[in-house]
């Protein structure tokens, strides 16, 4: 009604359109709950359905669970598990779990490391594994760098840790012993002597030598750690080598871990340590040598007030 009594104009009457409710057997009704519940039906079809909830219980009692599973489907949080969550667990077992045979403290950066990547590596499938990943070190003064994938990084970690292996007089995964080699030459030797590509079948080995690395200078007691482990132009002892070859390993994990897009922690603080350790007392024969090699200036002479 308008304020003044009148009946207001009857909107037909300016041709408008009026909506007439959707009539729908109650099959069709029932048969839309699910859709009504995940908000995919049209208006009409909408309004269909909530008024038949308000005559139907068995509908409305059905339509209720629907809505409350919809719900538990668009939770705010992720239910995917912390992509850092192995590595945590994994860490805390390490910390907490004393092995049967100690391991030597000086072992222990390299075990932990390897245990890390072999942890890491576990879910990788075929394409993972094919990653494109590109190696980078230094040769006199210049970058040198190398594609490869996943898999041809496990390799290279199986070829130079070959060279402890071989210290310890276990078997030397490029099958012969290559003389003094140095590790991009032992890297270059078994790329070539396995199939191209690489596949995950490298994993198998690599994991295996790691263990008995760790299993002979752990059953040896310590008594090998005098041992000389030789790099081609230079030899470190054998607890160092090891200390070196834990760095290696925490590197290319991160290398394999940017390829793939996952997250990889840093190693544990009192490994890390020693790490560092291994390159402040490397550092001063490294400069003496690229000295005598013309690849550095001589040292200076600081004067003192």
């Amino acid at each position: 009604m308008e304020d003044g009594g009148r009946p207001l104009p009857d909107p037909a009457g300016r041709g408008e359109d009026v909506s007439v409710p959707l009539v729908l057997p109650h099959d069709v009704l029932k048969s839309l709950l699910g859709a009504w519940a995940l908000a995919a039906c049209s208006a009409a079809e909408t309004d269909a359905v909530e008024h038949h909830l308000g005559d139907c219980g068995a509908c409305a009692d059905e339509a209720r669970r629907l809505r409350e599973a919809v719900g538990l489907l668009h939770q705010p949080e992720t239910l995917d598990l912390d992509p850092a969550l192995r590595t945590r667990v994994l860490d805390a077992c390490l910390d907490r779990r004393p092995p049967r045979i100690p391991v030597p403290e000086w072992a222990a950066p390299y075990d932990a490391e390897t245990a890390r990547l072999d942890a890491l590596l576990q879910d990788f499938g075929d394409a993972e594994w094919h990653a494109p990943v590109r190696l980078r070190w230094f040769e006199d003064d210049a970058q040198t760098t190398r594609r490869t994938t996943v898999a041809g990084v496990i390799a290279h970690l199986l070829a130079v840790d070959g060279v402890i292996a071989t210290a310890l007089g276990l078997d030397d995964p490029l099958g012969h012993a290559p003389g003094a080699a140095g590790p991009s030459v032992r890297t270059e030797a078994y790329w070539r002597s396995t199939p191209f590509p690489q596949t995950r079948a490298v994993h198998a080995p690599w994991r295996e030598q790691t263990h008995a690395l760790v299993r002979t200078v752990s059953f040896t007691g310590g008594s090998a750690r005098g041992l000389t482990v030789p790099y081609g132009g230079f030899e470190l002892p054998l607890h160092d080598a090891m200390l070196d070859r834990a760095f290696g390993c925490w590197v290319h994990a991160e290398d394999i871990a940017d390829a793939v897009d996952y997250p990889y922690r840093p190693p544990a603080p009192r490994h890390l340590n020693k790490m560092i350790d291994l390159a402040v007392r490397l550092l001063p024969g490294a400069l003496a040598a690229r000295r005598r090699s013309g690849l550095s200036s001589p040292p200076r002479t600081i004067r003192h007030l």
